[in-house]
């Protein structure tokens, strides 16, 4: 399985590597390509998430945002993610969020 993230924050990156040891990261939405799982931080790429879909139609997007931005978590469903969730919930447990319901 190929998992591969869009967060460019480094705190966030080391949270995402010690949960999911195999993450590779990418900053070009195009890099997707070939994913199984594709995870995106929408505080940095809400822009991005129809071009992700665009780049890998079979991959399993998870976004997590701001839980205080309805707009953003809800636009991101509109444009592919097949899960969207705040921040918090997704740090809680990575791992989890990647099996999703």
């Amino acid at each position: 399985m190929r998992l591969v993230a869009l967060v460019p924050d480094l705190m966030d990156r080391s949270r995402v590597t010690a949960a999911l040891p195999d993450v590779e990261f990418v900053s070009d939405p195009t890099a997707v390509a070939g994913a199984d799982v594709i995870v995106v931080d929408l505080a940095r790429h809400a822009g991005d998430v129809a071009a992700i879909r665009a780049a890998a139609p079979e991959a399993r997007v998870i976004a997590f945002g701001p839980h205080v931005d309805d707009a953003m978590l809800t636009d991101a469903s509109a444009d592919g993610a097949d899960v969207v969730m705040p921040r918090s919930r997704f740090f809680r447990d990575p791992s989890d969020a990647l099996r999703g319901p």
